[in-house]
């Protein structure tokens, strides 16, 4: 069958601009011979006696430790990233792990960052890890000490590691980020990069562009190309990243939902297996084709693989292991296709795997680390009974506005610093939350209104503020409602003029204080009409910021979860840690706890909430919280476009 039956035609990258001089006068650095690959996707036994039963990790909190990258250094030890604790290691032989964590002392050659998402192993002892916001490091001595790529060294971009995008091909190494991909061939002496267009502009060494920068998995093949999924779909190169072929998503986009964004990649000699939010697909690339399980051309490119039943849910991560198995951790359970049967194990909430030894595998949870066995048979997933909730879902005290960001673009909110949320304790409380997408995304205005504000506010960000035609009745009396929008890299949008909900009105960009490509988003419920209070250059906290996840819709199909948390004197309780839900999108920025607000955030004047998070799955969760020594539970069950109130502690409220 043609490429054109299916509408698959391959499109080959476009003209690469002349190479960065790193090693000896020319690419040499990038030519990887295939002798010297190292094929990251063979897995071989631990070879120690212990393989089969990993210990558990060190839990300080009493809610485990949540687990975002597992991997297998050559001298055989695991390797574990957690979310906010850091590395942990558990070398050949030994019962207990050590402990690698941020250190803001210089002098301690630390890991930058302690969300660590990330792992590349490459010659003469050479360990790489990649952070959620922070950067990556390079170790030679086994880990005791790090050398760091951050924020001073980096600059305002290539701070978010891609989940498992870290590759090394001989001495060549690829970091896949936010911002495309920074490689180098002399353990990070000196740096190139794969980028797009948009990236091409201030990337200082390009040698390759792909369709996009922002980046979502990098894998490589036993035949020595490099694939990367990206925002508009999956890239191949076949020359160590100087010229791509790309080739649509999986499936179509259905308009009314977000994109089908690959999230795990996992590439054999004969194509690559793709992990995405709506299941596990083939890409046959000598043909250009999707392909069912028998390498027929799937011209609907719907999932191939089913579970029990019925389809793969959300793909996490995805290994391959002799001779042919293919492992798929998802929030469903861990899936093994061994063509023609699929098996599935039921571990939930599954975010990283890694293969041991022949039936075992170890399973990285947000609650902790198990090691299980294969059952070899097909086991039923998710049919255990569930209590009713204690609580319902609720009206809504004010409509929602649009988003600000287009659902065929990058419209996730960034799970690790939402509103009121300090990042367990590493950032100042937030005042809006965070949209990560590529530089020169569209900008959309949340709702109608007059623009009153478009220029440069706090360290020259790029601001628009829009004062809208509702307002907010509550407190016994009025609000003025304003939406406010950082960091462009442009803004289109002038004082005085009139826009409509999803009006453009700017692009994303990283101008004033920022750390990636980024819009921030603030909503504000002012009791008086005064801009200045709105947006002021010298002021950190503006005193009327509310919840913006209360203001827009959430995401199609889920819903909104908001509440209180009071301590036994009937006082909210600050930045407490709700645990309990469980979200896989957008694993790039995982989420791992609900914060409850500080003394610099506020509770929105119509709910007076504690705490509030949007795009929630529907079903039922059981949350958790610590309140004055104790811990409190409450069952909830959450409807899609609707609000959970939930109640914690304060019987009187």
């Amino acid at each position: 069958m043609r490429n054109a039956e299916c509408g698959m035609r391959s499109m080959r990258g476009e003209p690469q601009l002349p190479g960065h001089r790193l090693v000896a006068g020319d690419h040499s650095a990038f030519r990887i011979p295939h002798s010297a690959l190292l094929s990251l996707l063979a897995v071989a036994p631990l070879g120690t006696a212990t393989a089969q039963a990993l210990p558990p990790l060190p839990d300080t909190t009493g809610f485990g430790v949540h687990v975002l990258a597992l991997a297998r250094a050559p001298d055989g030890a695991v390797w574990v990233g957690t979310y906010g604790q850091g590395i942990y290691v558990l070398r050949p032989g030994a019962g207990t792990w050590e402990h690698s964590g941020h250190n803001v002392d210089t002098a301690a050659h630390s890991i930058s960052w302690d969300f660590v998402q990330a792992f590349g192993f490459g010659p003469r002892g050479a360990i790489w890890y990649g952070t959620v916001g922070n950067g990556w490091g390079l170790s030679t001595d086994g880990g005791k000490t790090w050398t760091n790529w951050e924020l001073t060294q980096l600059g305002p971009e290539w701070q978010y590691v891609t989940p498992n995008g870290i590759v090394t091909r001989g001495d060549t190494v690829y970091v896949a980020t936010a911002d495309g991909i920074k490689l180098t061939g002399d353990r990070g002496a000196t740096w190139a990069e794969i980028t797009d267009s948009a990236g091409a502009a201030t990337a200082p060494h390009v040698v390759g562009r792909i369709a996009s920068q922002y980046v979502l998995a990098l894998a490589a093949g036993p035949d020595g190309s490099l694939w990367a999924a990206h925002l508009r779909g999956l890239a191949r190169s076949a020359d160590g990243g100087r010229t791509w072929s790309e080739f649509p998503e999986p499936s179509p986009c259905d308009p009314a939902r977000c994109v089908n964004r690959i999230r795990a990649l996992a590439a054999d000699s004969g194509g690559v297996w793709v992990g995405t939010e709506r299941g596990l697909y083939r890409l046959d690339p000598t043909r250009g084709l999707w392909v069912d399980r028998r390498g027929r051309a799937n011209c609907g490119r719907g999932p191939i693989i089913k579970k029990c039943r019925a389809d793969i849910p959300p793909v996490q991560r995805l290994d391959r292991a002799p001779p042919r198995d293919v492992y798929a951790a998802t929030p469903g359970g861990v899936f093994r296709y061994d063509d023609p049967l699929s098996i599935c194990d039921p571990v939930r909430m599954a975010t990283a795997f890694l293969p041991l030894s022949a039936g075992w595998y170890a399973v990285g949870r947000p609650t902790g680390l198990a090691s299980c066995r294969f059952d070899q048979g097909l086991t039923l997933v998710g049919v255990t009974y569930r209590p009713p909730a204690d609580t319902n879902t609720q009206g809504l005290k004010h409509t929602w506005f649009q988003r600000p960001i287009a659902l065929d673009d990058q419209a996730y909110i960034d799970q690790t610093y939402r509103y009121g949320s300090t990042m367990g304790g590493a950032f100042q409380q937030h005042q809006g939350v965070e949209f990560n997408a590529p530089d020169g995304t569209p900008v959309h205005a949340i709702g109608d209104g007059v623009v009153v504000f478009a220029g440069p506010a706090e360290s020259g960000s790029l601001t628009v503020a829009i004062r809208h035609d509702r307002n907010l009745k509550a407190d016994g009396g009025q609000r003025f409602v304003f939406s406010t929008y950082y960091h462009n890299s442009k803004l289109l949008a002038a004082v005085g003029g009139r826009v409509k909900a999803g009006d453009v009105i700017a692009r994303v960009g990283n101008t004033g204080r920022a750390t990636n490509d980024h819009l921030h988003l603030e909503v504000h419920a002012a009791a008086t009409d005064s801009v200045p209070l709105i947006v002021d250059p010298g002021e950190r906290f503006p005193r009327y910021t509310a919840n913006p996840e209360l203001w827009i819709s959430p995401l199609p199909g889920t819903g909104v979860v908001a509440g209180q948390v009071w301590d036994g004197r009937g006082e909210p309780v600050r930045q407490a840690r709700i645990f309990g839900l469980t979200k896989a999108e957008p694993q790039e920025t995982p989420f791992s706890y609900v914060e409850t607000y500080g003394e610099r955030a506020h509770s929105d004047p119509a709910y007076q909430e504690h705490f509030a998070i949007g795009d929630v799955p529907p079903g039922d969760y059981t949350l958790a919280v610590v309140v004055d020594g104790q811990r409190l539970s409450q069952r909830v069950r959450v409807e899609a476009n609707s609000l959970t109130w939930v109640v914690f502690g304060g019987d009187a409220h």
